[in-house]
């Protein structure tokens, strides 16, 4: 039989309770644990550490107002800022499924740094008349998600968005004079040059990165300051601003106070907005995925217009199989991402009143898209987009026997003549310009300057270039 794990006796307002003896944290974190058993599923590091960011935070400005002394204020902002930079994260085992509000991970943070202060002062703090000062649950949770999103954003989604276009645009660079068979309907049509192609692609990344871009704006506006209900009650006047503006400093966002703590703490638009932008980047990297795994399908019976690296053994019972696993785990990475938002979405109504009361869900599933998104563009990017090789015989022969070329010769010849030429192509299985020779008058350089594949991807008409 194990040994009992050790304990020590712990008090809240609620009464006594046993915590393990080595937890830094108190009584209702224990309560939490203990009445959550739902997922194992715990928060986000980036959301602990934004937290305990907001903890630091509040203690200066309290200091900075005289209502928290300076030995207080400065051990806490210590501990908080050890918390903040990744340590102790063991010790914040609330699961994500807990108080709508985030009442528990916030106790939780509170009982952690009050007793890491306290050590460090050698004076007593106490976690919610000191490490909570003029912070309630309901102002300092929605922050915390709205700060870590804001970091996690700037710091890791956009340089590797901005990674994935920039390949995507080298490659566009690279391959612009490669001419192809355009698709629409995945059936045959006018051609386009694999730059073209891939110039969507970057082009969709780069709106996407604009897009975030924007939304940063407004997610960056914090609640603090607001403490139950939106009133600011138990907080100086200016105390939400104070803390912004120390948040701002040491982090480097552009943080700033909410317009409307009413708004802040009821209604999270701004993660709906946010993870409705990362959902748009899902939707985009899933596009670029697929067309990648249409590309590269084959190599005998599909397109096989490129080959993209071969990574791993594509099957445990055909031998030499080779898959598309990059494009399939982004595809899946996205599948993902619009489920969170569908949970953000139905989360982010569920505002009653004064309060949101799906707050850590949400934050859950924000931070986790955040973070697939980062690894996939950059997978996609590193081990998809710049190492695929072009297939260009494949391209030509394509080319050589698309019937929809004809329709270059439109202005010319008339869409119906057009047709005819088109369907006997097909059906003979012979080049568009040889049929095309036997049923015009046109001559034969005519022909071959009209339906030229690479002319054709400038666009405008027949008659001229």
């Amino acid at each position: 039989m194990s040994k009992k794990k050790k304990t020590r006796l712990e008090r809240d307002s609620m009464g006594e309770l046993e915590v393990p003896a080595d937890a830094l944290y108190g009584a209702q974190t224990q309560r939490a644990v203990d009445n959550f058993p739902i997922s194992g599923l715990t928060l986000p590091p980036p959301l602990i550490q934004a937290l305990a960011r907001i903890k630091a935070a509040c203690a200066r400005v309290n200091a900075e107002l005289g209502l928290l002394d300076q030995a207080r204020a400065e051990a806490i902002a210590a501990a908080a800022d050890e918390v903040a930079a990744g340590r102790h994260l063991e010790h914040f085992p609330v699961d994500v499924f807990q108080t709508g509000s985030g009442t528990s991970s916030n106790m939780n943070a509170n009982e952690v740094i009050a007793r890491l202060a306290a050590e460090r002062a050698g004076v007593d703090v106490h976690p919610n008349d000191h490490v909570n000062m003029s912070q309630s649950s309901n102002d300092v949770f929605p922050s915390a998600i709205q700060l870590a999103a804001c970091a996690e954003i700037s710091h890791w989604l956009l340089p590797a968005l901005d990674h994935l276009a920039a390949t995507i645009e080298g490659r566009a660079q690279e391959l612009a004079g490669v001419v192809k068979t355009g698709r629409t309907h995945l059936m045959d049509a006018m051609p386009v040059t694999l730059g073209q192609e891939l110039s969507g692609w970057a082009h969709q990344v780069r709106q996407d990165i604009y897009r975030l871009q924007a939304a940063l704006t407004r997610l960056a506006q914090l609640p603090v300051g607001g403490t139950a209900v939106g009133t600011g009650v138990n907080a100086p006047a200016d105390f939400g601003p104070r803390v912004c503006a120390q948040l701002a400093e040491a982090t480097g966002l552009a943080l700033r106070s909410s317009d409307n703590y009413f708004a802040g703490l009821s209604a999270p638009d701004a993660v709906v907005e946010t993870s409705g932008q990362l959902r748009t980047t899902a939707v985009s990297l899933m596009k670029i995925a697929n067309d990648l795994r249409w590309m590269n399908s084959g190599p005998l019976a599909g397109l096989a217009e490129i080959a993209l690296p071969a990574l791993q053994p594509g099957s445990s019972i055909m031998p030499g199989k080779v898959n598309p696993v990059i494009p399939e785990a982004v595809a899946m990475v996205c599948a993902q991402v619009m489920g969170n938002d569908a949970t953000v979405a139905v989360a982010g109504q569920s505002g009653n009143f004064q309060l949101n009361v799906m707050l850590p869900v949400m934050g859950y599933n924000l931070l986790q898209s955040i973070h697939l998104l980062t690894s996939a563009a950059r997978v996609l990017a590193d081990k998809a987009v710049a190492g695929f090789q072009v297939n260009e015989d494949r391209l030509r022969e394509a080319l050589e026997r698309n019937p929809i070329l004809i329709t270059a010769l439109n202005p010319v010849i008339g869409y119906e003549k057009g047709a005819a030429i088109a369907k006997r192509a097909y059906a003979e299985g012979r080049p568009l310009l040889e049929v095309a020779r036997e049923m015009t008058d046109l001559p034969e350089e005519e022909l071959k300057r009209l339906l030229d594949p690479l002319r054709l991807t400038r666009g405008g008409l027949p008659g001229g270039d």
